[in-house]
């Protein structure tokens, strides 16, 4: 199977290269990979630069945006900067993280999976994070769930969900519209691949508020907005994230943002998300 991958990179050149070093010892190499280095001001340019060199499938696209780190909308038009650069023979298409660290088998394991099930919309490993001193699971890992860090799309699925969203909660809707269109989605928990950067660690106080807008703009209704902002902020043991989740959604029920999803997709997520709440209470 034909990977390509994308990385949008701001001010990672001290992972950059562990992550590239990875992805270039593949049992199955990648046909491409585009580095998308967005405004950073540190040696990232340089340090892809050097992969560049070594690699023909390697290349590096350099942009201009905001100095700030912030998930969601920034990320996603940076990912779209090294698509667009990209032609159209690929199976996989990958947006992955400046600062994972890849098992040699990941990518074959991966097109096994694929390979295996035609329905196979997305797959993934599972992210591992270091605290003292060993590699334990990311607390925000899930079975059901694949991490925005690490997302592997077949080229059907991807084009048929209508690609990413340009907005916080991409990485949710993009799942909840592969099951809407009949994808199977698979996290393979025997890939575990080490994340340097726990997720959210350098975000700031306004891309908190976005977590809430996007929860709105996904069409969760107040009650699975509630819900769902009480596990997060409980994960992250910080009731400060459940009031900023909170008010970012009802800033955004007062200021109406354009929708992610349809009203018809919007009734057939809020279904399928109360429906996987009814099931964790009866476990």
């Amino acid at each position: 199977m034909n990977f390509y991958i994308v990385i949008p990179a701001h001010n990672e050149s001290d992972s950059i290269g562990l992550t590239l070093y990875s992805l270039s010892q593949q049992t199955l190499k990648p046909k491409r990979i585009v580095v998308v280095n967005d405004n950073s001001t540190d040696k990232t340019e340089s340090v892809v630069d050097g992969f560049t060199l070594k690699h023909d499938f390697i290349t590096l696209v350099n942009v201009r945006s905001s100095d700030k780190h912030l998930p969601g909308a920034k990320i996603i038009n940076a990912f779209y900067k090294g698509f667009e650069t990209l032609d159209d023979n690929y199976d996989v298409i990958c947006k992955f993280d400046a600062d994972l660290i890849f098992p040699e088998n990941y990518l074959e394991q991966l097109a096994n999976h694929f390979n295996k099930n035609s329905s196979l919309g997305m797959a993934s490993g599972f992210c591992y994070v270091e605290k003292d001193g060993n590699w334990v699971l990311e607390n925000l890992t899930r079975k059901d769930h694949i991490r925005g860090a690490l997302k592997a799309y077949r080229k059907e699925c991807f084009v048929e969900i209508g690609k990413l969203k340009c907005s916080m909660g991409w990485d949710t809707v993009d799942e909840l519209l592969a099951k809407y269109y009949q994808w199977d989605i698979l996290t393979d928990d025997t890939l575990h691949v080490k994340h340097l950067k726990p997720t959210g660690l350098s975000y700031n106080k306004a891309s908190k508020y976005l977590q809430g807008e996007a929860m709105y703009k996904i069409r969760y209704g107040f009650f699975i907005t509630l819900i769902s902002a009480i596990k997060l902020a409980y994960k992250k043991s910080s009731f400060t994230l459940f009031k900023d989740y909170m008010g970012g959604y009802f800033k955004a029920r007062k200021e109406k943002p354009e929708f992610l999803v349809s009203e018809e997709e919007g009734l057939f997520i809020r279904k399928l998300r109360w429906k996987g709440m009814k099931n964790s209470l009866l476990k």
